[in-house]
């Protein structure tokens, strides 16, 4: 969502759109290796101690990642909204996916805390003949703790992201970019990134190519394209639904 957000107001993005993706994509998957690894340890009784001891430590890492990665998801939208409202540009379909985004990291980052204290509560429990129930943390002897910030947050979410999904409000094409007037849509060449593939995952701010003084893109958008009149403040329409219409009218 944010990576389709950044290519449609270009001129803001502090990054190539596309490494948003891809970064954060790797990210992930390293948080789930964690937690593969992790789990097999843990759930294989016959191992030593010490072993189970590194398989629950491992998810312990993979929980607080989920949480750091989540953080600074946020903070790059964040400085982007910041960028655009002081810049005056702020049109209401932006405005829309900005804060279905907000919504959504909210009720992700909620269960992600929720997973993590009661985590690290499980872990520290170490049983031993007559170990009374009523010793151990709320958060594991009440299913609605499980229910509230498990299942219903992330309902909420898959409605919220059905309902309110990012295509209804920006072009499906990723070319096509919001001008820096706010209510022209401009059919542009996109953005291009020559360096290797390792480079731009290693350096997605090519900070190396600031310090040498050079640009990551070409500013595109400071040059004229194919405009696209009008500014789209609700949902917008498949395009079969144009041609439709097209076809009606003539």
């Amino acid at each position: 969502m944010l990576s389709r957000i950044l290519y449609y107001v270009p001129y803001h993005s502090p990054l190539h759109p596309g490494r948003v993706l891809t970064t954060f994509g790797v990210l992930s998957s390293v948080v789930e290796a964690l937690n593969a690894n992790g789990a097999a340890y843990v759930a294989n009784s016959s191992l030593p101690e010490s072993r189970q001891r590194i398989g629950r430590n491992l998810l312990k890492a993979a929980l607080v990642l989920q949480l750091v990665i989540l953080s600074l998801f946020v903070t790059l939208a964040v400085y982007f909204h910041r960028k655009c409202l002081k810049a005056g540009l702020m049109p209401g379909n932006l405005k829309t996916i900005l804060q279905t985004l907000y919504i959504s990291s909210t009720l992700i980052g909620l269960r992600t805390i929720f997973r993590t204290v009661e985590y690290f509560t499980t872990a520290e429990i170490h049983y031993t003949p007559g170990l009374d129930p009523n010793a151990l943390s709320p958060l594991l002897r009440y299913e609605w703790f499980f229910w509230l910030f498990e299942g219903v947050l992330m309902v909420l979410n898959t409605f919220l992201l059905n309902v309110r999904h990012t295509m209804r409000y920006i072009p499906r094409d990723n070319k096509v970019y919001l001008a820096e007037d706010g209510v022209t849509e401009i059919q542009g060449p996109g953005y291009e990134d020559k360096r290797f593939w390792l480079v731009t995952f290693l350096d997605p701010f090519d900070l190396a190519g600031l310090m040498k003084g050079r640009s990551l893109e070409t500013k595109f958008w400071e040059t004229h394209g194919e405009g696209r009149a009008g500014k789209r403040e609700g949902p917008s329409k498949p395009a079969d639904t144009d041609e439709a219409e097209r076809g009606g009218m003539k």
